[in-house]
């Protein structure tokens, strides 16, 4: 595996200062010149540049009230660029090729290719010494940090999950709209025909909704995408955990597509089936993403297969105009009644996480202020907004008042423009929701009475008329399912300039195109298909680099669990 260790990390730090010495500078800020130097500066005016591989519809560039109280206490202003659509697979090759790297960076799946360019500081140091609030909140979990077993830099801290997290929600999974539900009588929907059943009989009673055709079931496959609501609801439907690309067995640790799973198949020979039935977009594998949340918008859509993060746009478009009937709630759907849903199977603490590039003028000021937004008062204002603003405190206990909670259901997008609340979280460390601070409130406001708080009506009478609190109560708790020693194996960087990556967009490519051709074939055509799209994955070099991602696995669960599983 090719990555830096702290020693070369310092060979290269020497051999930078020598040619800023020289006179020789590298103008591409591609690395540091100097140990970063503590000027104990945290409040005058700065500016830092950042760029996020996820969207972000809704920054404000710090103009909204949680930014500026920010801004107030730190000095930092943030000028973000965030993706859109891409997840930064397209601009983070081009930073490493030209070598302009912003302050700041959340790379998401590309970490690889800026450590291999050099392009990452290793913050063991910077932490160590200038950021107590970070050590605090990672405490014993420091392992996780360290890139690899070769090279025990931490190049990003983890931001997109908290620390100590507990799910008390499912915000995923096989939705239907409320209104259908209520319809039926709040049938029973527990496996892929139940589904199925409840969209077909709602459908055939009403073709169209305000004039336009009914859709029973719509999936976005616009890009990436297409492993949120086509592939990875393969795995989750026949009790597969959460691993990405792939399939890990938990007592060998091999890794293997997950495709290859002979369940997964029957799951897509389902989609075949809803697709030459009819209860199935035609429009799926061509529509954009805005046209997926256009449909969505309209009201019109049944059914969907989705993450909340993906389609709420949409459904806040519905709640805005008082359409509540129109959202959507969570099912934990299997294949068939004995398969055991692996949503919430816990990983640990893992995920993908923000960093800061040799690019930086000041790396100190970064990694304090990083540590400001992982104090108590940082993370209550990234949470709960601004005190007798968005909360208040009465009895010791922070109260979110009934206007801004109507405000945060009904017209959230407008709101969080506004508020700034939940914006930040992507910029440092934080707890995760059931985690209390020393005044014994949560950090987050996601706990059971506020998450039952936020629901709509709609939703309410939906959860009522099951008999149950929260969405999640239809999915196994974490409690009945096994630890995972290798966290989530999305969030595991691979080198990015060995064969492994260029054999992987192969089977990617080849993913992307056989598996729409086998939902959209005819019904006995299915397996020829789905047949060859797994020769097809073997020939393009699949076995070997299973093969080599089965080696990584393991050289994870040794780093973070110290088992020697070789």
């Amino acid at each position: 595996m090719k990555g830096r260790t702290p020693k070369t990390f310092a060979m290269l730090l020497l051999a930078s200062a020598l040619a800023v010495t020289a006179g020789c500078g590298n103008s591409g800020g591609n690395a540091a010149s100097e140990k970063p130097v503590d000027t104990g500066d945290t409040t005058t005016p700065i500016t830092f540049t950042f760029f996020g591989a996820d969207a972000s519809p809704n920054w404000n560039n710090m103009k909204d009230a949680v930014g500026q109280e920010i801004t107030k206490a730190t000095g930092v202003t943030l000028e973000a660029e965030y993706d859109v659509n891409n997840g930064g697979d397209q601009k983070i090759p081009l930073m490493t090729a030209s070598g302009d790297y912003p302050d700041i960076i959340y790379p998401k799946g590309n970490l690889s290719k800026l450590v291999d360019a050099g392009a990452m500081l290793d913050l063991t140091d910077l932490i160590e010494e200038h950021a107590p609030n970070l050590k605090k909140i990672y405490g014993d979990q420091m392992n996780r940090l360290k890139y690899s077993t070769e090279d025990q830099a931490i190049y990003t801290i983890p931001t997109n999950m908290g620390v100590g997290n507990v799910a008390f929600d499912a915000t995923g999974g096989f939705e239907i709209q409320q209104k259908v539900l209520k319809e039926l009588g709040y049938p029973e929907v527990k496996t892929l025909e139940d589904y199925e059943n409840v969209l077909r009989t709602y459908y055939e009673k009403h073709p169209t909704i305000d004039g336009q055709p009914t859709i029973p079931l719509t999936l976005n496959a616009d890009d990436w995408k297409i492993m949120i609501t086509v592939t990875n609801p393969a795995f989750q439907a026949t009790g597969g955990p959460d691993d990405g690309e792939y399939y890990i067995d938990p007592e060998t640790y091999e890794a293997k597509l997950h495709y290859k799973r002979p369940e997964e198949k029957e799951y897509f020979r389902w989609l075949n089936k809803m697709y030459n039935e009819g209860l199935l977009d035609k429009d799926t594998f061509v529509q954009k993403d805005d046209q997926y949340k256009s449909k969505i918008a309209s009201g019109r859509v049944l059914g969907l297969i989705d993450q909340e993060w993906n389609y709420g746009e949409a459904e806040n478009a519905l709640k805005s105009k008082n359409n509540g009937e129109s959202t959507y709630a969570h099912f934990s759907v299997s294949l068939n009644k004995d398969i055991v849903d692996h949503t919430f199977q816990p990983t640990g603490f893992d995920g993908y996480g923000i960093g800061i590039t040799t690019a930086a003028k000041d790396p100190v000021r970064i990694i304090k202020f990083m540590d400001w937004l992982a104090s108590d008062e940082g993370q209550v204002l990234r949470n709960w907004g601004v005190e007798n603003q968005h909360y208040k405190v009465e009895n010791g206990k922070r109260i979110v008042p009934e206007d801004v909670q109507d405000r945060k259901i009904n017209d959230n997008s407008a709101f969080t423009k506004e508020s700034g609340i939940g914006m930040y979280n992507i910029f440092s460390a934080r707890y995760g929701d059931g985690v209390k601070d020393s005044t014994d409130n949560y950090y987050t406001t996601n706990f059971p009475e506020q998450i039952q708080a936020g629901y709509t009506a709609a939703e309410k009478e939906t959860l009522k008329a099951y008999g149950i609190t929260t969405w999640k109560d239809f999915f196994p708790s974490e409690d009945e399912l096994k630890l995972k020693d290798w966290g989530a194996a999305y969030n595991m960087p691979v080198p990015s300039d060995t064969e492994y990556n260029v054999t992987f967009q192969k089977t990617q490519d080849i993913i992307r195109k056989r598996i729409p051709e086998a939902i959209l074939a005819k019904p006995d055509q299915f397996d020829s298909v789905y047949d060859g799209l797994l020769a097809e994955l073997d020939k393009a070099g699949a076995v070997e680099m299973e093969k080599q991602y089965t080696v990584w696995i393991k050289d994870r669960v040794s780093l973070w669990t110290g088992k020697d599983v070789k």
